[in-house]
């Protein structure tokens, strides 16, 4: 996808949509409903909050390429069904916010499947329509977090300005809700986008901020994947910020913690954050170290089908190539060769 085109679909697209969602449209849907329609109760919203967590899990545990045609499937062939039933306005912004975490769901999916411009459209193009469906619940932290999918997505891509824009949307959000993981989450995003931007005092002062927020007790657990934003998968982000910054011991120490904590524990999750911490072992100069932590990713690695273990695999054969003549790193570029995924 050209850059420009990217630019429109999420910078624009979904920064310009912030002061258009009309708040009154489920309202007219529960009067408008086509006669032969199908009725829609709570017990609907839960089924679509219960393939969320079920499909989520999966695709935390292997990789977003295992279970996505099963999440549009059921979103094409059911959910849609729904939207156009008839149910009342408190069902309806229900609906339509557990269809915005099904939908976000899908985008994640896609963008951790590959690194292809179907793959990446597709991405931009979910986490855009979630973003609608919460605005239209009137849901602003499923509204951030989709925000987040576009301003994480920029960030991966290079897009620094995109991703600077997006992400301070996000802490916009984040400010008004009474839910500390939320904030944690939007800051460490901020902070995250002005990292890859190079601009470490921005980065440090929201880095700052999300460890205030997650430091606080958490509220009630909600539905938004920002409200399950453990201390755990900050330690991660938070670290690999520190290690853009350059700043390698922190970075290690928080990526051991992210390690040390529960919840951290699925398979995907474990992977990416033992292959970084490997990348800065090495980049300290503990090549034993790093090559000891990359052996652990190896054993987590295979089988998952996920973009970003893909790309850690990839970076550290290269990485292991000055090193030819140990037979540790050659063992580990032989296994990497052959971990599926």
């Amino acid at each position: 996808m050209e850059r420009r085109e990217f630019i429109l679909a999420s910078s624009g697209y979904a920064l310009s949509a912030l002061g258009l969602p009309d708040m009154d449209s489920i309202t007219r849907r529960t009067k408008t409903a086509l006669p032969g329609a199908v009725r829609v109760g709570q017990g609907e919203v839960a089924a679509v909050r219960h393939m969320v967590k079920a499909l989520g899990d999966s695709a935390s545990e292997l990789g977003g390429g295992h279970a996505r045609h099963l999440a549009v499937r059921y979103l094409t062939q059911d959910v849609a069904l729904w939207l156009e039933g008839h149910f009342t306005e408190a069902t309806g912004r229900d609906l339509f916010a557990a269809t915005s975490q099904l939908v976000h769901l899908a985008g994640w999916m896609a963008q951790d499947e590959g690194d292809t411009p179907e793959l990446r459209g597709l991405a931009q193009r979910y986490y855009a329509h979630s973003f609608r469906l919460a605005a239209e619940a009137g849901d602003p932290e499923l509204s951030a977090t989709a925000l987040r999918g576009l301003a994480v997505q920029c960030v991966d891509l290079g897009y620094r300005a995109e991703a600077i824009q997006l992400g301070e949307a996000c802490v916009e959000y984040g400010r008004h809700l009474d839910n500390p993981r939320a904030v944690a989450y939007y800051e460490a995003t901020l902070a995250n986008a002005a990292a890859q931007d190079d601009d470490r005092r921005m980065a440090t002062r929201h880095l700052a901020l999300s460890e205030t927020a997650i430091g606080k007790p958490p509220a009630a657990i909600g539905d938004s994947w920002a409200a399950h934003y453990s201390p755990g998968r900050w330690a991660h982000e938070s670290g690999m910020i520190l290690s853009r910054l350059g700043d390698l011991d922190a970075a290690e120490d928080h990526l051991h913690l992210a390690l040390d904590i529960h919840g951290l524990d699925r398979r995907r999750t474990r992977a990416i954050v033992l292959a970084d911490l490997g990348g800065v072992r090495l980049r300290q100069g503990d090549v034993d170290g790093a090559m000891a932590t990359w052996s652990e990713f190896l054993d987590c690695a295979d089988g998952i089908r996920s973009v970003k273990v893909q790309a850690a695999l990839q970076d550290m054969r290269v990485r292991l190539r000055r090193y030819d003549g140990v037979p540790e790193a050659q063992e580990l570029r032989d296994r990497a060769a052959r971990v599926t995924g």
